[in-house]
Parts: structure tokens; sequence; C-alpha cells
């Protein structure tokens, strides 16, 4: 997954004397009513959640277009300093609403509902007192690369939705002003980036930049139209769209660029461990709880990490030893990584790889699922301005609402570091049974609150990613010797990270010492082991997801097979983890359990 929206807020503020604090907007004027109201607690709680979604659609206009909500296409979110302020005072007023309802009175289905909402916003009041928000620009993800990836996903089906996108490119210069303010703020309080890891970062900048307007990506719509637009609209609104990239849109991106470069990057730290940020340990175990939705330790993980590397190379030298290599496993992670016939040697060529696989693939899901999502996905390329910073792909999510596919998103930047052996595995995460088959699943639940449909519990999410990469061999995958160890080196990667994610950030080790730990330990080339650390680093913790999700599945799979003997059915037991969208994992565990002593 990429482009993950998280709002982090801070839990001291829960302590406060609630009652105390004046209800000035509207949203903090409606809790205090619904609060106020007695009796149908259930009625009262489906009002807040209702009140709540309407008022996060409203605050997060790009929320809003990502889930084919309508009416705030022509918006972007308000970052200043003064909206954040708000947003931290707003969350305490829904927790008013929650600590008047009688919990022990609602249905089972509505106690789940109660409990994620009250989960979700206690975690994020615990947040705010680490100033994620100063951090507004890495070289994964910023306005960079966001407001085209925004306007790339905005509807396009009538003039109305071009005059919309217009407005957004017109407010462009706007976001990025609020943007050089934060950054401004992570200087003055140390909270910044490892230089090292912004190195590409003016490249992005000056990729929104290009003047000649058909090669920008943020007038892309303005060359693709729909039929139904005539081409008088189509004159007028493309002229209006270069007249905006040139007049508003690049001479804003010159003025971050040249700030960035010429006063941010200098002022930037040298260290890389959060812990190195002010609050950076609090900060690190806060992310490290949010990440895994457990209570282990750093030192916990690494220690798992360090035996889940262990496990994972013997099966790997076992299918070294399989296939004739007579080498060590050094000489055949050389090899892997650099004879020819493992790459593609243009992208159209590794596009259609990736195509077929995920044909292959599509037919074989009836045989591990009772229930399938009704919408498509497709295969595209990562887009030139991310691609050298950019990991090997990603999942965007698509919308039923919107008319919007899921799309599996592959890098063709450096084919000759895009081995075909990972490529079985990849497909299974991002595309099918892995990230498309779940999240939309989760968008097309019925009676359930709209925010339900949209947790992200990365534990869950990147857990059932790497889950289903170990689906493929169930598929028919994996036949060729070199796929299976593809896979096994994408399971040996997660391990990996449990070990260099935590020792960088919280047992002092170095950038060189996490890559040269990568390298002796997964065929993965040098360059994507690079930007994969340099990811561990601007994104602490959340590479711990994906192992920790991925054993408590497998843990959960070998439960209900053993106590169900032969009644266990695993397009049942799929159909039940998948049931209830993201949850945490112990909410996970509990229903599966019940469902296990349901079939007894």
């Amino acid at each position: 997954m990429n482009n993950r929206r998280v709002f982090a807020f801070n839990f001291a503020a829960l302590f406060l004397c609630l009652s105390s604090f004046a209800a000035d907007t509207p949203y903090e004027q409606s809790c205090a009513a619904l609060a106020g109201r007695k009796g149908d607690d259930a009625a009262r709680l489906q009002e807040l959640f209702k009140l709540d979604w309407e008022h996060a659609m409203q605050d997060s206009p790009e929320f809003a277009s990502a889930v084919g909500y309508p009416g705030q296409n022509a918006r972007w979110s308000d970052v200043s300093l003064e909206a954040i302020e708000r947003r931290n005072r707003e969350l305490r007023f829904p927790l008013k609403v929650l600590d008047s309802v009688e919990r022990s009175k609602l249905s089972a289905a509505d106690q789940l509902n109660y409990d994620l909402f009250r989960k979700h916003l206690t975690d994020s009041i615990e947040g705010i007192r680490f100033k994620g928000e100063y951090m507004p620009i890495n070289q994964m993800s910023g306005v960079q690369q966001g407001l085209a990836e925004v306007l790339e996903i905005s509807p396009r089906a009538t003039v109305k939705d071009y005059q919309d996108i217009l407005q957004r490119l017109n407010a462009v210069p706007e976001v990025i002003a609020q943007t050089v303010v934060l950054l401004k703020k992570g200087l003055e309080t140390g909270i910044t980036p490892p230089r090292v890891t912004l190195r590409d970062v003016p490249e992005q900048i000056e990729s929104q930049m290009k003047p000649g307007p058909e090669k920008n990506e943020m007038l892309k719509a303005f060359y693709e139209f729909p039929a139904g637009i005539q081409e008088s609209d189509r004159a007028r609104l493309r002229g209006e769209a270069i007249r905006t990239l040139r007049e508003k849109v690049i001479p804003a991106f010159r003025n971050l660029r040249d700030f960035f470069v010429q006063t941010y990057l200098p002022g930037t730290r040298e260290t890389i461990a959060m812990s190195a940020l002010p609050d950076g340990q609090a900060w690190y175990a806060y992310n490290v709880r949010m990440s895994t939705t457990t209570a282990m330790t750093p030192k916990q993980i690494h220690e798992l990490g360090l035996s889940e590397v262990a496990r994972i190379r013997k099966e790997m030298d076992a299918l070294i030893g399989g296939t004739g290599f007579k080498g060590t496993f050094d000489e055949f992670s050389k090899f892997v990584r650099t004879d020819p016939r493992f790459y593609y040697t243009d992208g159209e060529s590794l596009l259609r790889g990736y195509r077929d696989i995920a044909k292959r693939i599509d037919p074989e899901l009836a045989r591990l699922f009772g229930k399938l999502p009704r919408l498509p996905y497709g295969v595209k390329v990562v887009p030139a301005s991310a691609e050298k910073s950019q990991t090997t792909a990603y999942y965007q999510p698509g919308s039923v609402l919107a008319g919007r596919p899921g799309w599996f998103y592959a890098n063709t930047y450096a084919l000759d570091t895009r081995p075909k052996w990972e490529m079985e595995a990849l497909t299974c995460h991002e595309a099918v049974p892995g990230h498309h088959l779940q999240i939309s699943l989760a968008q097309e639940l019925e009676n359930v609150p709209e925010f339900r449909k949209h947790l992200e519990y990365t534990a869950f999410v990147e857990g059932w990613g790497l889950y289903s990469e170990g689906l493929g061999e169930e598929m028919g995958l994996y036949k060729d010797p070199y796929m299976k160890y593809g896979e096994l080196t994408y399971e040996m990667w997660r391990a990996i990270r449990l070990v260099v994610d935590t020792g960088m950030h919280s047992m002092g080790w170095s950038r060189q010492q996490a890559i040269d730990y990568f390298m002796a330990n997964a065929s993965k080339t040098e360059h994507d082991i690079t930007v994969e650390v340099d990811r561990y680093i601007v994104w602490p913790g959340q590479a711990l997801a994906y192992k920790i999700g991925q054993l408590k599945l497998r843990e959960l799979r070998a439960y209900a097979s053993r106590e169900l003997g032969d009644r266990f059915d695993v397009r049942q037991f799929h159909d039940q983890v998948l049931a209830n969208a993201a949850v945490p994992l112990d909410i996970l565990e509990q229903r599966i359990k019940d469902w296990v002593a349901s079939k007894k």
C-alpha cells in the first residue's frame, strides 16, 4: 500500500475535564447536543457515526474524492497550524458522546462499532504530543507527489468535474504555502526527516514544474477528456489549465524548491533514528503499538525478527540445493540479482508480465473465498515523478461510488532491479488475493457505519497482504523454483524489517548497518534495499506490521483447522477473517475463536 493518510494526536488531552471546554465549531456543538440528549443509545450512536463521517468528508476533501463522496472535489484540506489545532481540539467531543452511551445495552454489532470508534479516538488523542505534521514532505509522500495523485483520482466525467479540478489547481499555491509553514516549524523544533533520505525530493518537486503541459502530470486530465465533453469545452478547459499551470502552479513549486534546497535541506538532521527526535523514544513506542496493534516492545519484535530470519533462511538454503546450484548463498544471491534471464528489457513487457500473472490468479480465487468483491482492478506504471524513490509496487484503492477501479502500480524505473522471480508474490500481495480483494470487500460491506469500511489497521491490512503471498502455492503459483525463491525472499524481506526497523530506531543501528544486514540475508537488489531502508527511516514502525499480522493470521488458521478437523473450510475461514474489514489483531483473534466455537 502507498500514501496512507495517518492523523496523529495526543492522549494527554484525554485526562482533561472535557465538560469544561466550550463547543465552538458546528461539529463540536452537534456532538455536545448528542451527548446531552438521553435515551435510545443505539440511535444516538448511529447519529454520531453519521455526523463524524460527514465532518470527515468536509474536513478532508482528498479523502472524500478517494471514497467517492460527492461535492468536495474542488477543495484541498486546510493544513494551516490553526486548522491542525482545531482538529486536535475537536477529537474530545465525540468521546463525550461515547461516554454518554451505555455500551452494555448495545447489540453485538454496535458494540464492535463502539469499540473501534473509541479506539480510533483515543489512539488519535494519544498521538497529539508527537508533531508528525511538522514533517509533511519526505521521499515517499508530500505535495510534490500527493497533489497530482489526488487530481488523478478526481472525477472527470462532466464539465463541472473539470471546473472542480481547475479550482484545485488554482488553490495549489495556498497548499504549498501552508506546507512551507509546517516545514519551518519542523526546522524550529528539530523535527525533520534525516537529510540522507531527502536526496531525491528536489527532483520530485521539479517534476511538477514541467512547462510543457502535455508532459506535466498535474494536467493529465486535460489531455484525456471523456467522449461526452464537447471539443469547444475541451479547448477552453485545457487553455485555463495551461494558464493556471504557468501562472500559479509552477511558480508555487519553484518557491517550494528554492526554500527546500536553500533553507530546509541544510537544516535537516543527520541522525536517522526516531529516538533522536524530541520525545523520540516515546514516539517510536507509540508508532510500534499503532502499527502492530499489540503490546510488543521493540526488543521483543527485534528478537522475533532474528528467529524468523533464521527459520526462513533454512527454507531458502534447502530450495537453493534443490535447484542444483553449487555455490554459496551469497553466490546464488548474486546470480539471481544479475543474470539477464531474470529481467525484462522494457517497461511494457514488465507490465504485461504482471497482467498475465493477475489473470492467472483471478479464476483460482473461487477455491479460496466464498465472497469476492465486485470492483475490478488493473495494472499501471508508477508515475515518472515518483519512480526513483518509490518501492517496487503499491496498490491504490478504487471506489464503487466514484466508478474508479483499484490500481496495482508497478515500478518500471531501473529494470535491472526488477527481477521476474519476485513478480508472482508481489501480485498476490498488492492485487489479489491481497490488498485489492481485502480493501474492496471492506468498502462493499453492508449495514456498517461508513468509517468501518475505511479503517486501516496496518497489522491487519499488510498482514493480510503478506499472508496472501503464501496463498500463491495453493493457487498454482511458484511452480518455477525461482518464483518460489521469490516468495521466500519476500517473506525474508518482511522478517528483516523486524530486525532493521527496531535496530535503527531503538537500538542504535546505522543506516549502512541496516543495508548490510539486508544484503546479507536477502537476494533483493541493492537499489531496492536502499529504497526500502530509507522508507523504514521515514515511516518508523510501519514496516513491523507485515510480519506481525501474517504470523497472527497463520496462527489463527492453524488453530481453526486443528479445532474443526474435517469441518474446516478454508473458504469460510477467509470469509470470516475479512467479514468485518480491518480490525486490531486481538479483536480478530476473538472473532475467529468465537466462529470456531459456533462451528463446534
